[in-house]
This record gives structure tokens, sequence and C-alpha cells, in this order.
């Protein structure tokens, strides 16, 4: 592992470990959003895991995952992790971040991408309705955690690794893309509120 940056780390963490989950959670009738934590000393995958809103509301992706992980019988401190999610957390989840102690969180797709890519504007209109806020609006680097975009890091490789990270980006992008469509093709038959 140790020829592979961040950002190739993270991807493949989203495409072996977190896609998988998803597809079936979506089979299922949940929605497409997934995170995973990381070592931050080898990168190496403590957990993953993916929405589970069909059994509890409040079981965003990255809700879940800090749920799961709290289950775990010895885990690591939380200043020692990363937070990966596949989509820019709500501000729920961004609070569970916070309130969990991570220092850091990275994601894949923008809240914007979730409301005009994924047709669930629910971040954006939180944002919003009830904290005033534009898309964008909230601290990206405050007094607990940074943020930072994957596809940031992405730009930021050199030419020779940023060619193989576009292609496997491209791909997952496709791969959401056939998660969303199965998503909104049946998103009136679960009892999801916020659908």
């Amino acid at each position: 592992m140790s020829d592979k940056t961040i950002a190739g780390r993270l991807l493949d963490v989203m495409e072996q470990d977190i896609l998988p989950m998803t597809e079936r959670g979506v089979a299922a009738g949940n929605k497409v959003f997934g995170a995973a934590i990381l070592r931050k000393s080898d990168l190496s995958l403590v957990i993953a895991e993916t929405n589970n809103e069909l059994e509890n509301p409040l079981w965003h992706g990255e809700v879940h995952t800090l749920k799961r992980f709290y289950e775990l019988g010895e885990k690591p401190a939380t200043k020692d992790l990363i937070f990966l999610s596949t989509h820019e957390p709500c501000t729920m989840c961004m609070s569970a971040i916070t309130w969990a102690g991570f220092d850091n969180f990275y994601y894949f797709f923008s809240h914007e991408d979730s409301r005009d890519a994924f047709a669930i504007p629910h971040d954006l209109k939180i944002l919003k309705e009830v904290f005033g806020l534009e898309p964008g609006g909230y601290r990206r680097r405050n007094a607990f955690w940074n943020s930072f975009a994957i596809a940031d890091l992405v730009e930021s490789e050199d030419d020779h690794q940023k060619a193989g990270l576009k292609s496997q980006t491209a791909r997952i992008k496709a791969r959401y893309d056939a998660l969303s469509d199965s998503y909104q093709a049946s998103k009136s038959n679960n009892d999801i509120p916020l659908n």
C-alpha cells in the first residue's frame, strides 16, 4: 500500500469496500450514501458501511458507520483516523463526525452533486432553511476539523498518477449513476422520510 497516495487509497476503499455494500443497500431501498474509517498511519480500513435508513431514518451512511465503529470491541482513537464519506456530509452527519472527535473528513461527491446528479436535495435545503447558509456556506476548515474534496486531491497528483485516478473516478461515478437510477425508480416503495 506504500505506493498509494491518499487519493488513490480513498478511491480504492470507495470502489472495493463501500460500493458493494451500497449496491446491496440500494437494492433493499436505501439511499446511495456510504462511509468508511481508515487509520492515518497506514491507510488501512477500520470499517466501512452504507446507508441504512430503512431501519432508522438517522442511519445515514456516516452515522451508521459511526454506530458500527462504536460497536467494535477495541477501536483506535478518532484522532488517529480518517473519515471518508462518499457524499459531502449533511449537517446531521457533520455534527456526528464532530461529536465523535474526528479532526477531518474526506468526501467524493459534493452537496450540489447530491442535489443535481442524485436528485436528493435535502442537505442543501436544510443548510438554507435551518442555518441560512447557501451551498458551500459552512466552514470547511474550523476549530474541529478540516474537510477535503477527493477531486481536489486527484488534481494535485502528478500527471502519471492523475490519469489513473481520473479513470477510477469515472468508473466510480458510473456505478453511482446506476445506483441513483435504481434508488429513484424504487424510492416511492419505501418509508424513508425526506425521500
